[in-house]
């Protein structure tokens, strides 16, 4: 604790705290889980168990299931009398998430909590815990932002009675710290974004910088990743603006041109374009030259060509998509997934996620994110899906390529209902596999997997139950201003 007092930022506590939980927690793996502490095991609640099950999960521990077993009767269904527990419950309901596939047990505890924890609420008290229940079935905590979860977090522990008063302002203070960072970071980014003029030079495309930000901010919060979020966000600006292009005003002649000038990738390019596209690409050039430009520095050039070939990519399947729309074609599913995984922009964000972050990423960490692996797909899938679930009717009613839905309707011959239940399958199926590839030994360091994993969180939180990015004065603006505008009151 004198080490921790002694510190002088707000940035070192939080390592040293950081480092403390990571020691706590290798401790709590070795000589709990690894061990055979069947006497101890037995004494745990489930509270206890549920939540050393999801820290230890969280930080990549490959912890078994089997110790959830002690919680079930002999047909393998949990027991009744646990339905009384409902903190035990609620611990429980947060770690299923953690799960991969073949967790049947997690899988019964999901229906199980999901049940009962709604069954209970009515004749909950209006306290902290009938909060949390409400928050977690809506929210759970591992699919949820950080800062979102932070900001809500400090108002439940502020509401606790036992809270640590010093603790508690110390918490208060490094978020509105951090939150004058982020503001900092959005006004020098908002400014580029005026300077370009696209809300007047091209109205048909959506204006979202703010957004654009927070969605960046979910993907990396902390301090040293200044220089990734600014990377990332103009890059997804600029994406959203020529997906925009693709979607709702490009004529087939024009976009044949705007697809050709990104594959040469040259200045010369712009002389064949329309207007309108010119400003764009024009910007495209001058935005990945600022990348070039801080990778030079830094004798980190390499890193440039694989975010170039991973926008090359996704235009050149927005083209295709294009295509599909002005014949009038409805591919079939595994034809539009092809095609539609590469549009929902998740590789070439995770690609250039990857950039501004450091030593910590090497040659090998590109090649490795380039080759779509396992993460990386399933976090393809969660974005699509989700997009295409929320938002297709919408879509078509904007003149837009068939979705997911319309396309797995005429191949199977089934009801939007039926589809839906599958497509929901699917989104479990590919967090299921996001975190086994978050399992050790991990395939490259935590960090990185994890911007993969927060891509994921971004649409879960954006995309639940409405398109909150295309319709962003809803849901969207109550998070921004949670995030970026209103400070945390200090007693």
């Amino acid at each position: 604790m004198n080490i921790f007092m002694e510190a002088d930022k707000p940035s070192q506590k939080l390592n040293l705290i950081d480092a403390e939980i990571e020691a706590a927690l290798q401790h709590m793996y070795e000589t709990h889980h690894q061990h055979d502490c069947k006497k101890a095991k037995r004494e745990e609640d489930l509270y206890t168990v549920a939540l050393l099950f999801r820290l230890l999960r969280q930080e990549g521990y490959p912890v078994s299931c089997d110790v959830f077993n002690k919680f079930t009767d002999n047909r393998g269904k949990f027991q009744q009398f646990l339905i009384d527990d409902v903190r035990g419950m609620l611990s429980l309901f947060e770690a299923t998430h953690l799960r991969v596939r073949g967790e049947d047990i997690l899988d019964e505890a999901l229906d199980f909590t999901t049940i009962h924890l709604n069954s209970a609420l009515p004749n909950l008290i209006k306290n902290s815990i009938a909060a949390q229940v409400v928050h977690a079935l809506n929210q759970p905590i591992h699919k949820g932002l950080t800062r979102l979860e932070s900001r809500r977090y400090i108002s439940l522990y502020e509401k606790d009675d036992s809270h640590n008063k010093v603790l508690l302002d110390f918490s208060k203070l490094d978020f509105n710290l951090l939150q004058k960072l982020h503001q900092r970071e959005l006004s020098v980014i908002t400014r580029w974004w005026k300077d370009l003029d696209f809300a007047r030079k091209l109205p048909f495309a959506r204006d979202r910088i703010v957004e654009c930000y927070f969605w960046i901010m979910g993907v990396y919060f902390e301090p040293q990743y200044f220089l990734a979020r600014r990377i990332l966000t103009k890059v997804i600006s600029l994406a959203s603006v020529i997906d925009d292009i693709y979607d709702v005003y490009g004529t087939l002649e024009e976009l044949v041109l705007f697809t050709d000038a990104i594959q040469r990738w040259e200045i010369s390019a712009l002389d064949q374009l329309p207007e309108y596209m010119k400003l764009c690409y024009h910007a495209l050039l001058d935005v990945y030259n600022m990348i070039d430009e801080e990778m030079a520095k830094q004798g980190r050039s390499y890193r440039v060509n694989y975010a170039k070939s991973a926008m090359k990519d996704i235009v050149r399947a927005y083209f295709e998509e294009a295509k599909w729309f002005n014949e009038g074609y409805i591919p079939s599913m595994e034809e539009y997934m092809r095609v539609a995984l590469v549009t929902g922009a998740y590789k070439m964000l995770a690609t250039t996620s990857f950039l501004g972050m450091g030593d910590l990423v090497t040659k090998e960490s590109f090649e490795w994110v380039s080759s779509n692996p396992l993460i990386v797909q399933a976090a393809s899938v969660i974005s699509r899906l989700m997009d295409d679930i929320v938002g297709h009717k919408f879509e078509q009613e904007r003149g837009h390529v068939a979705s997911a839905v319309e396309c797995y309707m005429k191949q199977h011959a089934a009801t939007e209902e039926e589809v839906l239940i599958e497509f929901r399958k699917r989104v479990t199926n590919a967090w299921k596999d996001m975190n086994a590839e978050c399992l050790r030994p991990t395939a490259v360091p935590m960090p990185l997997l994890t911007r993969v994993l927060n891509l994921a969180r971004v649409i879960n939180v954006l995309y639940q139950g409405e398109d909150g990015y295309t319709h962003s004065g809803t849901k969207l603006k109550n998070f921004v201003t949670s995030l970026l505008i209103d400070s945390v009151p200090i007693n």
